[in-house]
């Protein structure tokens, strides 16, 4: 399904970075940056309280709302919602006249990827997911750690393109580890790993705080929590992700939805489908928390 890269960089990748968007994501690429290669020119894209907050974290030297910031770079990381990236795309080839590889950090990979076909053979898209994180977001939110020993799945179609080994050594100086995937293979293996949970725990805290109401919350343990811990993130980040991986988030809703009523169905046979999915869901745990024990 997926290859993954080692290996350290031994020199700057890239010596001008643009940033256009500067969230959680965003800002953390340039702090992770700026501790790595203190002589990086660092340029942010975005409104202008955002683009003053991230300089006086340090995680900018220049910034401003106009995308012609980004002419002289040779690395520009699209950091904005999904469709936000989609749309500021072709708008690149306006304003960068040299040659320059363009990454982004959304959670699908098959639109913008379908986008980037456009673009002049001298901008070099690799489409780019970082599934690293945070409780909250926003650029005070952001810290340079953000993806030491984190994937970081390219979806590259070209794994020996010299620009896909450049962006490879630059993300695996951020301390990120670099899988290689297709934009198909990426959409439909998100669509499970992140997406349907996002969507579960959302439809769970709605219809447990709408039963329950206050008092009723009152009385929960860490149980309802731990499940819901995903149900505090913005719906316009998600609006995006949905609209883009219809097909898959509908086909994974499906199948959860078959697993559900089979464990309503089972109170009423002489079947186990609760000790089946029970002594599954055990196993695959397991098999997670391993994997997240690894270095």
């Amino acid at each position: 399904m997926a290859r993954e890269e080692g290996g350290e960089a031994g020199v700057a990748p890239f010596e001008r970075i643009a940033i256009v968007g500067f969230g959680l994501i965003g800002a953390s690429i340039g702090l992770a940056a700026r501790a790595r290669w203190p002589s990086a020119r660092l340029i942010a894209v975005d409104r202008t309280a955002v683009i003053e907050s991230a300089m006086r974290r340090g995680a900018a030297e220049v910034g401003g709302d106009d995308l012609g910031l980004a002419a002289e770079a040779d690395l520009i990381v699209l950091a904005a919602p999904v469709l936000a990236n989609i749309r500021i795309l072709p708008e690149l080839q306006a304003h960068v006249s040299g040659s320059a590889v363009v990454t982004d950090v959304g959670s699908t990979k098959r639109q913008i990827g379908a986008a980037a076909e456009a673009l002049p053979p001298r901008l070099s898209f690799i489409g780019g997911h970082p599934l690293a994180g945070a409780a909250v977001g926003g650029v005070e939110a952001a810290r340079p750690d953000l993806f030491a020993g984190r994937p970081w799945i390219l979806a590259a179609t070209d794994e020996g393109s010299p620009a896909t080994a450049r962006l490879s050594s630059f993300i695996q100086s951020l301390g990120a580890r670099v899988h290689l995937m297709t934009p198909e293979v990426h959409d439909l293996v998100v669509a499970y790993l992140s997406h349907l949970p996002q969507l579960t725990a959302s439809a769970l805290m709605q219809l447990v705080g709408e039963r329950t109401g206050i008092d009723g919350l009152a009385l929960a343990g860490r149980g309802l929590s731990d499940t819901t811990r995903l149900a505090s993130s913005p719906v316009d980040i998600w609006r995006d992700i949905a609209a883009t991986n219809t097909d898959n988030i509908g086909r994974a809703v499906d199948e959860l939805v078959e697993i559900l009523l089979r464990l309503k169905a089972g109170a009423r046979e002489d079947s186990d489908p609760l000790g089946t999915t029970f002594e599954s869901a055990a196993h695959w745990k397991r098999v997670l928390e391993a994997g997240q024990e690894k270095p």
